[in-house]
């Protein structure tokens, strides 16, 4: 006995197929992963120093306000304030040194593939 799908079927079937089966990646699908792997690590890099100086920023605030510790914590928060505005602010140093970094060493091969791919539509 044989069985007929319906079209809505035979369609999940090939997607369920699809995901299983190898493909090769074309060339601009590899340069948007170059492109994603340059930019990535100076993202992340960035957010977590912000982050990190925002909690002490934070920290340093609750201090002041006297929602940790007493008065006599005062200058500390004052303290943690300062140092935490200058880590977060220290992540867009960071970003812009990694990202640097990272456009120097994937240069090359994000150029050729380009021009491979600019090339070929000449």
């Amino acid at each position: 006995m044989k069985v007929k799908y319906e079209k809505n079927q035979l369609e999940e079937v090939e997607n369920i197929r699809g995901e299983y089966c190898r493909r090769e990646e074309s060339d601009l699908e590899k340069l948007k992963k170059l492109d994603a792997g340059v930019k990535r690590p100076a993202v992340i890099s960035a957010i977590t120093v912000g982050t990190a100086g925002t909690l002490v920023l934070g920290t340093g605030l609750c201090i002041c306000l006297g929602a940790i510790g007493s008065q006599s914590l005062l200058p500390l928060g004052v303290v943690l304030g300062v140092v935490g505005i200058a880590v977060a602010a220290c992540g867009w140093f960071i970003y812009r040194a990694v990202l640097k970094a990272r456009k120097r060493r994937y240069s090359q091969e994000i150029i050729t593939l380009s021009d491979k791919i600019l090339g070929e539509n000449a």
